[in-house]
């Protein structure tokens, strides 16, 4: 006699709420917060820029770090007197914060909005400085220098680990430098010497994406903690963007309206931004990211969102 167990298939899930997220894809689950409703998670649709609220103060070549779409945060950039502001952004607006220590612009930026630091920088008429200050959500404190001044490195990573990398020091660099919370150590180089490229992930796992070097550049580099090898170009090459995400899913913008989106091993053309600019600041992850402020000097903020459309299965 066949077992029924053979022929009614696989047990379905009760979980409470909404879920998304590639574990969740192509699933059926009953939501226990519902009276026997059922929903199917879909696969992931295309991802679409939104208006976010305006900044407070409009700003180009400013810091970011790694924050998030929904706990965002900005620091210096240019004109004066945004050298020195700090903004952080709830998900929908944005608050003035004490300022930095020493105003700056061209600066890079890594860690949350709790947990910051801001890299280097130019305090005007083109001085490279190595000056490092941390961010503990309320204060700005100065730390140990970089020890290669320079303005435009890009940070990747958290404030208790992560990198510098590329810029200007009088010529255009290829250095990079790791960050342990403490002080900076000179570590394996760019293989292409560049500026105003996209740096994001981790201390151990980064990329770093296009840039300039006599001219617009298409170049990927991908960082495994102690070297840089390159891997497949963009599709657009630019300069002067932003980006944000992991070593295996992020994005990049900026320059032109292009988003290009990279999932570990290519970039693939997704939806454009509305507004074209760049020098923005880019948080978040490949999945919800913030694009704020660009040239010139603008407080547009955007916002990307790629979800999982979750289907409610009417059984009436």
């Amino acid at each position: 006699m066949t077992a029924f167990k053979t022929i009614k298939g696989v047990p379905v899930k009760t979980i409470s709420g909404n879920r998304a997220g590639a574990s969740f894809e192509g699933q059926l689950y009953y939501d226990s917060d519902g009276v026997g409703t059922f929903k199917f998670v879909g696969a992931l649709a295309a991802g679409t820029w939104a208006s976010g609220g305006a900044m407070n103060n409009g700003r180009t070549t400013t810091g970011a770090g790694n924050a998030t779409q929904t706990a965002g945060l900005v620091f210096g950039g240019d004109p004066a007197p945004q050298k020195a502001k700090v903004e952080e952004y709830n998900g929908s607006s944005w608050t003035n914060q004490n300022d930095l220590n020493t105003g700056r612009g061209i600066i890079g930026g890594l860690g949350t909005q709790t947990a910051a630091l801001c890299i280097g920088g130019n305090p005007g008429g083109g001085e490279k400085v190595a000056l490092c200050e941390s961010y503990n959500g309320t204060s700005w404190t100065e730390v140990n220098d970089l020890n290669t001044a320079r303005y435009d490195a890009e940070g990747a990573g958290l404030l208790t680990a992560g990198i510098a990398t590329g810029g200007n020091t009088g010529s255009i660099s290829a250095i990079n430098e790791s960050w342990d919370g403490t002080s900076w150590t000179e570590v394996g180089d760019l293989n292409t010497a560049r500026l105003g490229s996209s740096n994001f992930g981790s201390q151990t796992a980064a990329i770093y994406a296009t840039g300039d070097n006599s001219g617009a550049l298409a170049n990927t580099e991908l960082w495994n903690g102690s070297s840089w090898t390159e891997v497949a170009d963009v599709n657009t090459a630019r300069n002067v963007i932003a980006g944000a995400g992991t070593s295996t899913d992020g994005i990049i913008f900026g320059r032109t309206a292009d988003t290009e989106a990279w999932n570990g091993t290519s970039w693939t053309e997704v939806n454009n931004m509305a507004t074209t600019r760049n020098g923005m600041g880019g948080m978040g992850t490949g999945q919800l990211a913030l694009a704020a402020g660009g040239t010139p000097a603008a407080t547009t903020t955007e916002e990307w969102t790629i979800a999982h459309p979750i289907k409610t299965i009417d059984l009436s």
